[in-house]
C-alpha cells in the first residue's frame, strides 16, 4: 500500500526509517518532512491544517494509510475528517485527543475512574490559582491546560516561582494552552514513559524508555520537549509494566469507552515511579519525541501491520517483538533553546557520524540549503546509539556526536546517567 506520514521532527523521521522498511509498504509519503524523511520516502508540500486538501491527496495518490505524527493535528481532528473521507487513519479522533489536548479532562478522567495520579486542583482565575497554591505550600507544579510543545509546566520549587509561572500563564504567556491551569503536588519518584498500542478496546505494551527533560546537564534548567531518551528504562520491571497495564492502561481505555470516545492509536503515559507504586503524570496520545527514536530501533516486528491492527480493532490477537539491546539518542539542540533558539546555522559531519556502526541519525529541525544542512529549529538532530546495554548505547551516541562539527548547536553530556548508574551498580 502507499502511506501517507504526517509530520516534520524527529520522531516523524525514525517514523519514516521503519515504515519504509515494511514490505507493505509501497510508496512513503511524508508532509511536510524534512532532509531526513526524504532519505525514506517522498516528502511533499500538503498544508496539513487543511484536512480536506490532504484527504484529496490522500485519494490522488492511492493512500491506503494515514499516519498522523504531532499531536497538533489529532487534537485539531484531522483523523475524524480523514476516516470520515473513507482513509484509514492511524491516531485518535479528536474527542479522544483531549487526553493530551486538555490536562483538566485527563485529571477528570483519573479521579473519575480510580487511576492513579497527583492530587491536583484547576483553575481559570490567576487569584484563586495562587490562593491554592499559598495553601498547598512549595514545591509544587503548574501546568497550562493546553497544548504548549512541551513548555506548558512549570516545576515550582518556590511560592515566587509559583506565582510568576501562573501568572506567566494567565497573561497569554503560553497563548490559549494557558487561559485555564491545573496545580498538581509534587511528585518523588523516577520518571519512566510507557507506550501503549490501543484499539479502543485493547491494549498492548510496548517498550519502555525514560525521556530527559530539563535542558542541562544534571536535570537543571527548563524544561523542553526532551534533550534525550534511551530505552528501555530499567525502573520498569516486567512486574512493574503489569501493573501499568492493570491500574492505568486498561482503566483509562474502559473510562474512554464509558464516556463514548474509544481511544485508538498510541498511548503515552508519562509515569512517576513513587513510593506508593507508579503514577500517571500525563498522557500524549502519539509517539514520544524524543522517545520515538529509541523505540523504532528496538522494534523487530514490522511496524505497518501494528498501525493497522490498531485501526481494525484486533490487537486482541497481536504481539510485537522487542530487541534485547538498548538503544539511546542525544538531542542536539539549536544555540538559545528552548527560549530563542538560533536558525541558520550550518552543520557539517552527519553523515560521517551515521556511518558509524550501531549508530543512527534522525533529522527534527534540519533544512537542506543549495550548498548545505542547516539548522531550522530548537530541537534539530537526534544521535542514536545501539548497544547491549545503555552504557554501550551512550558510548556509541557521544562518539557520533563528536563527529558533527556545528559550533551553532550545544547537547547535553549525560543521557543515560541513571541506567548507567544503575549498571555500574
Amino acid at each position: 500500500m502507499n502511506i501517507l506520514l504526517i509530520g516534520s521532527g524527529g520522531r516523524e523521521h525514525a517514523l519514516a526509517w521503519a515504515i519504509s522498511g515494511s514490505p507493505l509498504c509501497d510508496r512513503l509519503y511524508i508532509a511536510p518532512g524534512n532532509p531526513g524523511t526524504a532519505q525514506c520516502g517522498e516528502n511533499v508540500v500538503l498544508d496539513i491544517a487543511d484536512h480536506s486538501a490532504v484527504a484529496s491527496f490522500c485519494k490522488l495518490h492511492g493512500i491506503g494509510l494515514a499516519v498522523i505524527g504531532p499531536e497538533g493535528p489529532l487534537v485539531d481532528g484531522i483523523a475524524d475528517d480523514l476516516i470520515a473521507a473513507g482513509i484509514k487513519t492511524f491516531g485518535p479522533s479528536k474527542a479522544a485527543a483531549q487526553l493530551e489536548g486538555s490536562k483538566a479532562f485527563t485529571k477528570e478522567l483519573c479521579a473519575e475512574f480510580s487511576i492513579p495520579t497527583a492530587g491536583f486542583g484547576r483553575f481559570t482565575d490567576a487569584n484563586q490559582a495562587k490562593a491554592y497554591v499559598a495553601r498547598q505550600g512549595a514545591p509544587i507544579v503548574i501546568k497550562a491546560d493546553g497544548l504548549a510543545a512541551g513548555k506548558g509546566v512549570v516545576m515550582a520549587e518556590t511560592l515566587a516561582e509559583a506565582n510568576e509561572a501562573i501568572e506567566m500563564m494567565f497573561s497569554g504567556g503560553l497563548g490559549a494552552a494557558g487561559a485555564e491551569v491545573v496545580i498538581e503536588e509534587w511528585m518523588i519518584g523516577e520518571e519512566a514513559s510507557f507506550f501503549a498500542l490501543c484499539d479502543g478496546a485493547h491494549a498492548i505494551a510496548m517498550a519502555s524508555a525514560q525521556d530527559h527533560k530539563r535542558v542541562g546537564d544534571g536535570d537543571t534548567g527548563p524544561n523542553t520537549g526532551g534533550m534525550g531518551a534511551y530505552s528501555p528504562a530499567p525502573v520498569m520491571t516486567p512486574a512493574l509494566e503489569e501493573q501499568v497495564m492493570a491500574e492505568i492502561i486498561r482503566p483509562t481505555l474502559a473510562g474512554m469507552i464509558a464516556r463514548g470516545i474509544p481511544f485508538k492509536g498510541i498511548l503515552y503515559a508519562g509515569l512517576m515511579i513513587t513510593a506508593q507504586g507508579p503514577k500517571l503524570i500525563e498522557y500524549n496520545v502519539r509517539f514520544g519525541d524524543p522517545e520515538c527514536e529509541v523505540l523504532m530501533p528496538r522494534l523487530k516486528s514490522d511496524i505497518v501491520p501494528a498501525l493497522l491492527a490498531s485501526c481494525d480493532g484486533v490487537l486482541d490477537a497481536f504481539d510485537l517483538r522487542w530487541s534485547d539491546e538498548a538503544a539511546l539518542t542525544v538531542v542536539l539542540a539549536a544555540k538559545g533553546y528552548p527560549a530563542r533558539p538560533e536558525k541558520g546555522s550550518v552543520i557539517k559531519g552527519v553523515e560521517k557520524a551515521a556511518a558509524l556502526d550501531d549508530v543512527l541519525v534522525f533529522h527534527a529541525g534540519t533544512k537542506q540549503t543549495a550548498t548545505d544542512l542547516v539548522a531550522d529549529g530548537g530541537r534539530v538532530l537526534n544521535v542514536v546509539g545501539l548497544g547491549k546495554t545503555v552504557s554501550e548505547a551512550q558510548e556509541r551516541a557521544y562518539a557520533a556526536v563528536a563527529l558533527i562539527d556545528w559550533p551553532g548547536g550545544f547537547c547535553r553530556r549525560d543521557i543515560g546517567w541513571q541506567a548507567v548508574k544503575r549498571e555500574q551498580g
